[in-house]
């Protein structure tokens, strides 16, 4: 009695809300009943000890969870995440209403009404409608003679280094590559990255940086103010990483408003995804608000073109690397075919770009390149807000010791998948998942059933809400791999295929690498 006496004085209201709330998260809560770490099911500490400790290792962090709880698990005290590629094709889809988790899309400080963001299944709807006409393959279709302008500049870039036989960063020309077409193609004027001397690295340097602040502002909302503060005062006082985000927001808004302000400043036939918006019938007049607009417009011209960059890289060096087996009998398809992309007429455009699409190996080298380096690196949450989901177990092994052939998700929880580990998945890929074999995707057997059928496969996700820009994105990569397979050589000192594998979640992939491929190049003769 008296140690009893002596320890109740000690205890707090913190320290009974604390138990109380332990309590109920592990035995009371909708989602107690389903496997995972405990201190997972506890607290979010746990996630953000490993996006902002260890530096975005949660996602690779789940994958070893799955070994050891099972393909369903709880990852934090509200959400689920299930590594099935079987499940897929379930969870992302057209039909239902598909809610986003809006405490992961919140953290990037943008506005929660934008086409990629918008966590309401029926605002992203409305939102997106007037959006999708413009990605279409039919417009990417008529605007191909961009992306080959801009790439007619990347060839000269490259052959002049090749003349001079020096090395340079080829991966942050990619990016400019992609930034300028990303650009001119969304706002009608590329800004010419390109032709800056250091490719303007910085937007490379961004992605990393924006994608570091993400992780903290999940796990610290107070930091979220910063995005309220006036930018002049956030580029003084902050850190490289800070300056970087806003500098370059800055910079693309400014762009924007002076790509709209003045018809003096651009051709009046120019039309763009900003006409697309402010004609639309269908949007209300607050999402036509300039604030608004130039939120949808940084989000989409920074999804365009570092996630398209980061699987070119990747392609670029398996491609050249020895044994040059898949560079050779790239070019000897591109050879048997007659498919020559140079001195071609505006009018060939398209017509040569369905003949690319044609090429099966040239196919199976995107394909597999596009499987390794699938844009994003997190999980990508869906929220059943007006109905229970059943996930059934695979082998009918329950891992609380029951029965149980199904697990009955409550309505309203983020449930998760992520397409990397999906993408590494031994069972449908092989015990060399994790290695560049395009091969793979030359039997066409196992193309249908794991990117068709049963969709398996799915960098670009699927459903409601798959990638806006994808059309655009196989274009460039259609274009941009044939075009140096054919006119260089090209070799990359000091780099490994370890360099471009998924190694932080960023939002999106981020590499070892961080976006640089140091190059040599030889043109062909």
């Amino acid at each position: 009695m008296t140690l009893l006496a002596d320890f109740l004085p000690s205890v707090t209201w913190w320290h009974v809300a604390v138990a109380v709330t332990v309590y109920y998260r592990l035995t009371l809560h909708p989602l107690a009943k389903f496997p995972g770490p405990k201190l997972a099911a506890i607290t979010r500490l746990y996630e953000g000890y490993y996006d902002v400790i260890q530096e975005g290792q949660y996602t690779f962090k789940i994958g070893e969870l799955h070994k050891q709880y099972g393909p369903i698990i709880r990852i934090s005290p509200y959400e689920l995440h299930i590594n099935d590629p079987s499940y897929f094709e379930k969870l992302y889809r057209q039909d239902g209403r598909w809610d986003k988790y809006d405490w992961a899309y919140i953290a990037h400080g943008r506005g929660l009404d934008t086409a990629i963001s918008a966590p309401d299944h029926y605002l992203h709807k409305t939102v997106r409608q007037p959006l999708s006409p413009f990605f279409s393959k039919a417009n990417v279709g008529r605007k191909l003679g961009i992306v080959r302008k801009h790439l007619d500049k990347l060839e000269g870039i490259i052959s002049r280094k090749a003349a001079s036989k020096e090395v340079f960063d080829l991966g942050a020309a990619i990016s400019a590559w992609a930034r300028d077409v990303s650009n001119e193609f969304i706002l009608g004027k590329s800004y010419d990255n390109l032709d800056k001397d250091d490719f303007d690295k910085d937007f490379t340097t961004m992605v990393t940086d924006e994608g570091r602040q993400w992780r903290w502002n999940k796990h610290l909302p107070i930091l979220r103010v910063a995005f309220i503060l006036p930018w002049d005062f956030m580029i003084m006082v902050g850190d490289k990483g800070m300056k970087n985000v806003f500098v370059t927001s800055r910079y693309i808004i400014d762009a924007h408003l002076s790509n709209t302000s003045s018809s003096e400043e651009k051709p009046t036939h120019t039309h763009t995804i900003i006409n697309d918006i402010l004609d639309s019938p269908s949007l209300p007049s607050h999402i036509k608000s300039t604030s608004r607009i130039h939120q949808d417009l940084f989000v989409i011209t920074a999804a365009g073109f570092e996630t398209t960059a980061s699987t070119l890289r990747l392609i670029l060096y398996h491609l050249f690397s020895p044994p040059h087996t898949i560079l050779s009998r790239l070019r000897s398809e591109l050879s048997q075919f007659n498919i020559n992309l140079s001195d071609l007429d505006p009018t060939s455009y398209s017509h040569r770009y369905r003949e690319l699409e044609q090429l099966p190996y040239l196919t199976a080298i995107l394909m597999e390149g596009l499987r390794l380096s699938p844009a994003l690196a997190s999980r990508m949450q869906r929220v059943a807000p007006d109905r229970e989901l059943v996930y059934p177990c695979p082998q009918h092994e329950p891992n609380d010791g029951k029965n149980r052939k199904e697990w009955v998700i409550p309505r309203g929880t983020p449930v998760g998948m992520t397409q990397i580990l999906m993408h590494w998945d031994e069972s449908v890929y092989g015990e060399d998942a994790r290695e560049f074999k395009p091969e793979r995707w030359m039997d066409e057997e196992f193309r249908r059933r794991v990117a068709g059928g049963e969709r398996m496969w799915a960098p670009f996700s699927r459903g409601a809400r798959n990638c806006l820009g994808m059309h655009l994105a196989w274009a460039e990569l259609y274009l941009c791999i044939a075009t140096l397979a054919q006119h260089f050589d090209l070799e990359f000192p000091g780099h490994s295929a370890e360099d471009f594998e998924a190694a932080i979640d960023s939002f999106v992939i981020l590499t070892k690498s961080r976006g640089e491929l140091r190059t040599v190049a030889k043109v062909r003769g």
